[in-house]
């Protein structure tokens, strides 16, 4: 299928840098679906993400849109809940999910051990992957050779995370960005020599950005496949029932038609399947 087109990168740089620091109310999409089928008229859930993370999530003239976005209408749908997402921000997104400001998380969100100690995760919905990325020419072939490189990441992420664990937890030479936009914005500017992000963010960009002449590199041997799913407060009732929309979803052909849509190509379904039974 005809992929969809994206803003230029530059716009979205600069949208992501406005979007950060804004409040709550700004980027909020209201969506209606049907009801529970049932007659019962469900509740309205308030959906937190960060909108400065293309091609998941990201601002199109005010207005929240991405893979993500498409993906959760058809989960709501199928569950027959309305909903609103709001752009709240990566750092205040998971405060808003503990605290119940929100009903759940979406944004790109990494099921992790330690994430798992605070938060319930849905069922997988999208396998990811980190990968560095750098100015064409340079001499990185692996996470390794970043030791003594300046190296940008997203606060609070996986890239963050993984890379700590090659070149040390509080190594000066780790750079943290409040979003990953604004991280490769650095790498433009040579204040950093090196970004590590998620594949498909990685991708797109070098792909959408030509001129910026960077590459991506993996590193399979440090960097291990990833799962994102939806984040919801410990002993959240919604998970069970998003789960099962999610399943539906993915058997149905939806997610398949969607995922082509915005990459291209076909996702492997079945391995989404087999990690949601780890």
């Amino acid at each position: 299928m005809k992929r969809k087109s994206f803003f230029a990168m530059a716009i979205i740089l600069v949208i992501a840098l406005l979007s950060a620091c804004g409040t709550g109310d700004e980027g909020s999409g209201d969506n209606q679906n049907a009801d529970s089928g049932n007659g019962d008229q469900k509740e309205k859930l308030i959906i937190g993400t960060d909108a400065a993370f293309a091609p998941f999530e990201y601002l199109d003239k005010g207005k929240i849109v991405g893979f993500d976005v498409d993906f959760i209408d058809a989960v709501m749908a199928e569950a027959g809940y309305d909903y609103e997402i709001k752009n709240v921000g990566w750092d205040p997104l998971f405060p808003s999910v503990e605290n119940g400001d929100v009903d759940f998380g979406l944004s790109a969100i990494s099921i992790t051990d330690e994430r798992l100690e605070t938060y319930d995760f849905s069922v997988p919905y999208f396998e990811s992957r980190l990968l560095i990325m750098v100015p064409e020419g340079s001499d990185v072939q692996s996470a390794t050779d970043l030791e003594g490189l300046l190296v940008g990441v997203q606060n609070g992420t996986t890239g963050q995370v993984a890379i700590e664990k090659v070149l040390g937890e509080n190594n000066p030479n780790i750079k943290k960005y409040e979003t990953t936009a604004v991280a490769i914005m650095a790498m433009k500017n040579g204040d950093v020599d090196a970004v590590v992000t998620d594949n498909t963010v990685a991708e797109e960009y070098v792909k959408n950005n030509p001129n910026d002449n960077f590459v991506t590199i993996g590193d399979p041997e440090n960097f291990v496949p990833e799962y994102y799913g939806l984040m919801f407060k410990k002993g959240s009732e919604l998970k069970a029932e998003l789960d099962e929309a999610i399943t539906k979803v993915l058997d149905s052909g939806k997610y398949e038609e969607i995922y082509q849509e915005w990459f291209g190509y076909e996702p492997d379904v079945e391995v989404l399947k087999e990690a949601a039974q780890q």
